[in-house]
Parts: structure tokens; sequence; C-alpha cells
């Protein structure tokens, strides 16, 4: 049997903090822009199987009970009840989360108090610009202010990243290096002429000046290569993973570290990336996320792409904390699976497949966030 530390999950939502009916908790299941079609439910796919598949067990039900059952289950428990279950049951030991999705989340000190784990924050970077915006009078304020917001986000959180959708590689393939002054100056006084107060970082130029701010900063970035998650209408074509090549080429010795969160079928691409690139790593999560019973194959495949050491365990979990244990469960099946597979028919040692399980796990992450420097 294939031993795993208890998991570092390197990219995570926060869950909701509202009770769900059945239609707004499968409208959670997987990345859609409105509801099943009529006669179907998300319930009959990869990710609601697996659901029924982990869950129920963690809430005292038996595997593959009637979604009906188990929603009235987690009523039965109320959501920090349930909550508190799931994440429990997962094998986690630390999130990573993201901060910058909407809805009321919660954030990484919840999630930790929940998980019994640790948590650390992925800063947004669009938000924070945003952020900065709302309270910037003028574009010299305003990039003054970014410089010191971003400074100062890198004091506390473990990493930058993006949103999904937030057009930065079709910026990066048309200019991957950073823009220069008067470029940031124009584009930043077109953005705030143009917007009103929220409104969402689409510039190019800007897009890139942040990246390459991140960069500076020495934190590692985590870069989408694909819809992934969001499938909020977000083209795929945004994050081929073959349009950040030249950032990545731009960003190789500079010392920061980049992390492809590689949505499948794209992580084929950020996994060959990570081979290539000293600095660049591959995330395992948003490519298990949604195959369910596949994982095993899905995660085979990247083990033959990318070296073990640059791959990176995550749940993927957003809003709801089935999701994130399914991440967890998923994968420590799959890892089972697979390197159990290779010890059975003598391609492998225990001892090695034990060593490389912990460095998916969790050895990775720690290593490429720093986390046991962190107090």
């Amino acid at each position: 049997m294939i031993e795993t530390p208890p998991l570092v999950d390197q990219y995570c939502h926060g869950v909701l903090r509202t009770e769900l009916g059945l239609a707004t908790f499968e409208a959670q299941l997987i990345p859609s822009v409105g509801p099943p079609a009529a006669g179907t439910t998300f319930f009959d796919t990869q990710t609601g199987f697996a659901v029924r598949r982990w869950c129920p067990p963690l809430l005292g039900l038996e595997p593959h009970c009637a979604p009906a059952r188990y929603l009235a289950r987690r009523r039965e428990l109320g959501v920090v009840e349930t909550g508190r279950r799931l994440l429990r049951g997962s094998g986690i030991a630390a999130y990573l989360v993201d901060t910058g999705e909407p809805g009321d989340l919660t954030g990484p000190k919840e999630l930790a108090r929940a998980g019994d784990a640790e948590a650390h924050e992925l800063v947004r970077l669009e938000l924070l610009a945003e952020q900065v915006a709302d309270t910037s009078g003028t574009v010299a304020a305003f990039l003054t202010n970014l410089a010191g917001a971003v400074h100062h986000a890198a004091t506390g959180a473990v990493a930058f990243t993006c949103g999904p959708d937030a057009g930065y590689a079709a910026a990066l393939a048309l200019a991957p290096e950073p823009p220069g002054p008067g470029e940031v100056r124009g584009a930043a006084g077109r953005w705030l002429a143009g917007r009103t107060k929220g409104g969402a970082v689409r510039d190019p130029v800007l897009l890139r000046h942040l990246l390459w701010s991140a960069v500076a900063s020495g934190l590692p970035l985590q870069l989408h290569t694909g819809a992934g998650e969001a499938g909020l209408g977000a083209r795929p074509e945004r994050g081929d993973p073959e349009r950040l090549t030249e950032f990545v080429r731009a960003t190789a010795g500079l010392g920061t570290r980049l992390v492809l969160l590689g949505g499948s079928p794209h992580h084929r691409q950020a996994a060959r990336l990570a081979a290539a690139f000293p600095h660049v790593h591959a995330d395992l999560g948003l490519a298990l996320a949604h195959t369910g019973a596949r994982a095993a194959a899905v995660l085979a495949e990247l083990l033959e792409l990318a070296p073990f050491g640059k791959l990176l365990f995550s749940s993927g979990g957003r809003r709801l904390p089935e999701l994130h244990a399914v991440g967890a469960l998923v994968f420590k099946e799959a890892l089972g699976r697979v390197l159990g597979g290779w010890v059975a028919d003598g391609s492998w040692s225990w001892r090695d497949a034990d060593r490389v399980a912990a460095m998916l796990a969790a050895g990775n992450a720690r290593r490429v966030y720093r986390l046991d420097e962190r107090g």
C-alpha cells in the first residue's frame, strides 16, 4: 500500500457558508454557465459519481447513496459540521487558498479551523489592482499604490495567482516582455478613465505589468493554462500553455518559480513545460478534478511527461467542501493504483514508490512555496 504524508493542497478556494438545496448544490458540481439541461443532472458526471463514492461515508452514509439522501444528511448535520467532517476526512494538512473567488466563502483562517489544518493565502493580482484603483484618484497614485500593494501582499502571501479568465495568456502571447513605463502609464490612464468602480482588469498591458510585478517580488506565480475550473464562458484558448511559452522563457533565471494550473486537456503541455524549464512546475489537481474514475490514467500520463519533483497535488476545490475532499481522496486512490501497479509488476520498489508519493502529495509544494520556513 502506498503511504502518503498529510497532503498540501497547493490550489483551492474557500467553501460556501450557506445551506444548499438540491438545485443550488448541483449547480456547484461542475463548471457551467447554466443549469443542467432539462431531464438531466450534473450528478451524472464523473465529479458527481466521485462525490457519491467518497463523501457519504464521511457523513455516516453508505457509498453511492442517492443524491437526495446525501443532501438530506447534509442538511441534518448543518453546513458547519458537514464542512468540518468533509475537510478533516480529506487528509489535507495545509491549504493554499485563492481568495479572489466571489461569493460568501470562507477565508484561509476559517478554512484552516474547519479542516484542522494550516492555511495560506494566494493573492489574485487583478483583484489587487481593482482594489487599489477604487481608492486611487490619479494614474500616478494608482501606479504608486499598486507597487506598494504588491510589495505588502508579498510579505504575507505564499504566492500570486491570476483568475482563469483574465485573458493574460493572450496578452503574453503578443508581448511576453515587461511593458515600459510609458506603456503602463498610458494603459492605466485608459483603464481608469473607462472603468466603473469594481470594474475588472482586462487591459493586456496592465495584465503584463501585474505579472511582471509579481515576478519581481520573488514569490511563486501561478498561471492557469486552460478554462479549467472557470468554465464560466471563458474561452479555453485563452490559457493554452503554448501561448505562455515565451513568458516562461523570459522569466528563466530570475528566481521566480512558475506553477502552471493545467486543466484538461492542457495538462500535457503544462507538464512538458515543467520538464523543459527548471523554474516551472505543474499542478495535478485541475487535471484530475473532473476525471473521477479515470484519474489514475491521467495521473500516469502526467508522470510520463514531467519529472516527479515538478508535480504538485491540489484539490482544485471551490465552494463545496465535497470538492476538496473528492480532489484529495481521488488523488490518493489514483496514486495508489498507478504507483502500486508499477511496484506489483516489478518496475518500481516500494521504497521509491513511497518516496515519490510523498513528493507529489506534500514535499514538492512545501519546497516550492517554502512552507517550512514560515512561522
